[in-house]
């Protein structure tokens, strides 16, 4: 209904708003962060997902009504590693195997008896009674898809063993008419456990740099736009060539064996690092930083709930029930607007946590998105996705396993494990760790004497294998300290079990609460069934 002009006469015109109008005596500027006009303006029809962040949150909470009762873990946090790690140096090395499937690494001795993994993962295989793996993952689609970076990306984030009718790995990466494609594990989750009315954060939120997250399969596919992920940008620019690993510990894998061509600002340099040296987060940027400070904002949203209770009035509403779930929901979009305020209860802003957890994590780019992701699990959000970038390890695979993403992956994730274990905060948080796919068992250059893009010849790695790989599974009332599944002795094919992303999507499914018997309905009401897979019983 239109709004009454006297009301309208008493609302100043944003425009007119001015710095001192909030000031008052003893306060200090700087105690009221701004917040730009854009950002106010996305409350009401904010389109971060595609539609209007009231809307999205108004879904959500109507979906609560058919939210899980029941499930071990109440959040998952889940940690990918983009490019697909090598099962061989990470935790199913093969020391038995000839030099040229066992690689330049040695082992070490886990916690479990029997149990060796990488030797560069100390820290974690000092660990390994707190976690499982399984070790018999692999991809049963086609062979044209399961050894292709799109494909498996979308086999693995929705949960699927099949690719959508008529798709090539050419095709899936790009928006196609008349695709029927399956939602993502993720959009899955915001639709069957949404977050409570009083958590102000979308259900899924995926960290730390959201200018690469265009992945296929991290869509809501039939489930609609309503279900979308939110994707956060937390990191510093990266300049590296091919950008790969822990800011500041990034990394090309282009990157010379020439010292004199070392990354860094001088004149021969391969590439400029000065931008992320510094790898300390900054707050998600929700608008330009001139614009509306807090206390005006929570004044114009005072005024949002006078114009809403006239509203309701003068509409007939279902009951009051219904009346409660709409004011939660506009105070949900209220308060994710002042996640841009730093402090105690903003989960992004870690200037707020104590020296000694920033050290524990790694005060680098994947331990600060570790903690972030326990902040935002503290804070209610059912999913979070932690990206790590750099495991397509075709080339300099040694050099840059060794020097960068082992070392990085042992510290942080190691860190990441204590602090939740340390909070009792691990029985109620599922985390899972895989790639899209695992890596040849043979090391060969990807193009034998071929040179890459800074100008060297190819050193070897391993390439795309999508038979098997290994999956991390911790925390979420899952069984600790098992190896479920093995590969042969090259580490190419399972011999016991095989495991498939629709049995990961359903573990992950069983222990959040969300049944079996569980369906949702895409945009035309058709019913589908959320399950596609089965459990892995040994880890429950």
């Amino acid at each position: 209904m239109p709004v009454p002009a006297p009301l309208l006469r008493n609302l100043p015109p944003p425009e007119l708003a001015r710095d001192d109008d909030m000031h008052r005596l003893g306060c200090q500027r700087g105690d009221h962060p701004r917040i730009g006009r854009r950002e106010l303006l996305q409350v009401g029809g904010m389109s971060l997902f595609g539609m209007g962040l009231a809307d999205l949150l108004r879904l959500e909470s109507q979906a609560a009504t058919s939210a899980p009762t029941h499930g071990k873990a109440k959040s998952v946090v889940f940690i990918f590693q983009s490019g697909g790690p090598s099962q061989h140096e990470t935790f199913d090395p093969k020391p038995e195997a000839p030099e040229g499937i066992r690689g330049e690494y040695g082992t070490i001795q886990t916690s479990l008896p029997g149990v060796s993994f990488c030797e560069h993962l100390p820290k974690l295989a000092a660990r390994a009674s707190c976690f499982s793996l399984v070790r018999s993952m692999h991809h049963p689609a086609d062979r044209q898809f399961r050894n292709e970076h799109s494909s498996c990306h979308y086999l693995l984030h929705t949960g699927s063993t099949e690719m959508p009718a008529g798709d090539t790995n050419a095709t899936i990466s790009a928006p196609r008419p008349g695709r029927m494609a399956w939602p993502s594990i993720g959009s899955m989750i915001a639709y069957a456990a949404p977050t409570q009315p009083s958590v102000g954060l979308p259900a899924v939120i995926e960290i730390p740099r959201a200018n690469n997250m265009s992945y296929p399969g991290r869509e809501p596919g039939l489930l609609g736009p309503r279900y979308a992920r939110w994707g956060v940008d937390l990191a510093p620019p990266c300049r590296a060539k091919d950008p790969a690993g822990s800011c500041p510990n990034c990394f090309s894998h282009d990157d010379p064996n020439d010292p004199a061509r070392a990354p860094g600002p001088g004149p021969k340099a391969w590439w400029d690092n000065s931008s992320c040296r510094n790898p300390d987060f900054h707050l998600p940027d929700f608008g330009s930083e001139s614009g509306v400070s807090i206390p005006q904002l929570s004044n114009r949203f005072e005024l949002l709930r006078q114009l809403e209770r006239l509203r309701r009035g003068v509409d007939e509403m279902p009951s009051d029930d219904a009346a409660y779930a709409y004011d939660a929901q506009r105070e949900q979009a209220r308060r994710l607007v002042l996640t841009a305020r730093r402090g105690e209860q903003n989960p992004f802003d870690l200037t707020a946590e104590p020296d000694r957890v920033r050290d524990l994590y790694g005060r680098e780019e994947w331990g600060q998105a570790f903690l972030v992701a326990r902040r935002l699990v503290e804070a209610g959000v059912r999913m979070v996705q932690v990206n790590l970038r750099g495991w397509d390890t075709h080339q300099n695979a040694f050099r840059d396993l060794k020097g960068k993403l082992l070392p990085s992956l042992d510290h942080c994730l190691s860190g990441f494990l204590d602090d939740l274990a340390e909070r009792g905060l691990l029985e109620e948080t599922l985390i899972v760790m895989c790639g899209e796919m695992g890596r040849t068992p043979r090391v060969t250059p990807i193009a034998v004497g071929g040179k890459n893009a800074s100008g060297e010849v190819f050193t070897p790695g391993r390439h795309h294998w999508g038979d098997v790989f290994t999956c991390f599974f911790a925390g979420g009332g899952i069984q600790a300290g098992q190896v479920i599944g093995a590969s042969d002795r090259q580490g190419g094919v399972p011999i016991t079990e095989a495991y498939t992303p629709a049995d990961l999507a359903a573990t992950i499914f069983h222990q959040l609460g969300i049944g079996p018997e569980r369906e949702f309905f895409d945009t035309s009401g058709r019913p589908y069934q959320i399950y596609r897979g089965r459990p892995i019983q040994a880890l429950l």
